[in-house]
């Protein structure tokens, strides 16, 4: 019976680090579905590149970019770009982008991360004067300086929403 606790650590470790490309994965292919549909499949344009690039740097698999770009221009289903504001641990503003076409499901997944973590959604604006948007992200105007605790706390709201299928980024001004 020697080897098998081996081959066992091995196939739990890929199968971690799979789930984890997995997820990321369905993420870039959403966003990139909905930039080829807004571009009407046109490759040069600079929001579908962006996108692009941004599975490219992820090492997602070309043959994947292009089926997601192909169903992105035949594919009927309409997906929406949302914003949700927040603020998070130490007075940190958040923005928090998601991509779905069941606005209700996400906005309730987003509400109870946030939620887990003693926190809550803010109405629309109150976060977002304190950035600014460049291209398609957001960059902040100024900075809140955390805590070290704080800022533990602020990671693990971040890793739970990151964890969402339909979260996309979030953007905090913390220093």
């Amino acid at each position: 019976m020697s080897g098998h606790n081996k081959w066992s650590k091995i196939k739990n470790k890929k199968a971690a680090t799979d789930s984890q490309k997995s997820k990321v994965f369905s993420k870039l292919v959403k966003l990139i579905q909905n930039e080829s549909k807004a571009s009407k499949g046109n490759i040069d344009s600079p929001s579908l590149k962006a996108a692009i690039e941004k599975a490219k740097k992820a090492n997602m698999p070309s043959d994947n970019i292009d089926r997601a770009v192909k169903k992105g221009t035949t594919d009927d289903t309409v997906m929406e770009e949302m914003v949700y504001e927040a603020y998070g641990p130490g007075g940190v503003a958040m923005i928090i982008i998601g991509l779905s076409n069941n606005k209700n499901k996400t906005a309730q997944e987003v509400r109870h991360a946030l939620t887990k973590n003693g926190l809550s959604l803010a109405g629309n604006g109150s976060a977002s004067w304190a950035f600014t948007k460049v291209g398609a992200e957001y960059e902040p105007q100024t900075m809140t300086e955390v805590s070290e605790a704080d800022g533990e706390k602020l990671d693990a709201v971040i890793e739970d929403l990151e964890d969402l299928e339909d979260v996309q980024d979030v953007y905090t001004n913390a220093e």
